[in-house]
């Protein structure tokens, strides 16, 4: 079923979160380092299962894949009708999330909390909470919704799985994070600029594709999002302990 496959997306996610969350927070390893093992082992394993479970297969097999969802008026509405009110569970999923994590982060104490950890860790240790607990526990939550985009592509944008589908969306991740000052809602708006410029370049390819190469259109994505990136980085908020180690007892 494909809720199942999600739920192992996820589950998948949150285990490499795991791996790359216990050597960066108690063992206090580069987080660049380590984040770029652990996705070229991710990376790798993928190939590999992939390989072992389908030795003779020459061509990605399909699947059938999530489903638009009309809403009945709504969608039959011009222009925004079938932009706003046809798309896949995954999507409205995706929107739902991003709500639920701003609430968790702006009106709980467990978002207070992991805020805190980012700021200063050792206020929050001085309150008798687990710096490492928290900050592991974001890290693995944060991992397991990537993979639910990972989901997306195989069960609702490809149809199946192929190598270098990813095309280094996951990258962008990163850049949006910086251009929403880690507010969920700013990291909506800056992933919804990033998929129209990637519809934009479908466009262009149609329409002056006989006279340019693709490659360059493809780039158009990524060149546009550093240019935006670079526009919104210099007002970005930062958390203060961003890619510092905290270790018990340590001032």
């Amino acid at each position: 079923g494909l809720w199942v496959g999600v739920c192992v997306a996820a589950t998948a996610g949150a285990f490499f979160g795991l791996i790359h969350a216990i050597l960066t927070v108690p063992l206090g390893l580069s987080q660049h380092v380590s984040g770029l093992g652990v996705t070229l082992f991710a990376t790798s394993v993928s190939y590999f299962s992939y390989r072992t479970a389908l030795p003779n297969v020459s061509s990605p097999p399909r699947i059938e894949p999530f489903r638009a969802i009309d809403i009945p008026i709504l969608s039959e509405l011009p222009f925004i009708g079938p932009v706003l009110f046809q798309q896949t569970a995954l999507t409205w999923l995706a929107i739902g999330s991003v709500a639920l994590v701003w609430y968790v982060l702006e009106r709980t104490p467990l978002g207070v909390a992991l805020k805190a950890v980012g700021d200063n860790p050792s206020s929050v240790d001085a309150q008798g909470l687990s710096v490492y607990a928290l900050r592991i526990g974001a890290v693995v939550a944060g991992s397991a919704f990537m993979a639910l985009g990972g989901a997306f592509l195989t069960m609702s944008a490809f149809d199946a799985f192929f190598f270098g589908m990813v095309n280094g969306r996951g990258w962008i991740c990163i850049a949006l994070v910086i251009f929403a000052s880690w507010r969920p809602g700013k990291a909506l708006l800056g992933a919804l600029l990033f998929g129209a410029f990637d519809a934009l370049q479908l466009r262009l390819q149609t329409e002056a594709g006989a006279y340019l190469p693709s490659q360059l259109f493809l780039s158009v994505p990524y060149v546009l999002s550093i240019f935006a990136l670079v526009l919104a980085a210099r007002r970005a908020e930062y958390p203060r302990a961003l890619l510092t180690p905290w270790f018990k007892g340590q001032r």
